[in-house]
């Protein structure tokens, strides 16, 4: 199944391409792979949430930010392939940065939301490598930024 369609049965819809908030491009293609810049949980231009896990966001609600995230991510690519899915092999890496109080070590907890929405939309294709990081903050306050690499044709 197309991934659009799985989007659909989802509820869910890709978004524009989010725009950079400061001096880099959204994505930069070597070879086969793209490798997209870190995105924030943007929705319509503004920061979903903000605050670090667990203290001001709960896992849960930083776990939606991160599906966010990989939903900015797929919508740059999409843009980079011209909306041709076809050219999309498969994700191959993400990098998930976790604005986490000193104390909180289940960062992987967090990029669970993205990691299992790819494969919910990718199926095989979705399956990544991953490193899952805590960080003291994040442009922004976000709770989440999420960077992927994906393999086009």
């Amino acid at each position: 199944m197309a991934l659009l369609d799985q989007l659909s049965r989802l509820g869910l819809t890709l978004p524009p391409a989010p725009k950079p908030v400061a001096a880099y491009i959204p994505a930069v293609r070597v070879g086969e792979l793209l490798y997209t810049s870190g995105q924030l949980p943007m929705v319509d231009g503004w920061l979903s949430v903000k605050g670090r896990v667990p203290s001001e966001v709960s896992l849960e609600q930083a776990q939606g930010a991160a599906r966010q995230c990989v939903l900015n991510g797929l919508a740059v690519v999409g843009e980079q392939i011209g909306g041709d899915w076809s050219r999309l092999v498969r994700v191959v890496r993400l990098g998930v940065f976790v604005a986490s109080d000193a104390s909180f070590t289940d960062q992987p907890k967090v990029a669970n939301g993205a990691s299992e929405l790819l494969g919910q939309l990718l199926g095989e294709a979705g399956q990544h490598v991953r490193t899952a990081v805590g960080v003291n903050i994040l442009p922004l306050g976000s709770p989440v930024e999420l960077e992927m690499v994906v393999q086009v044709r």
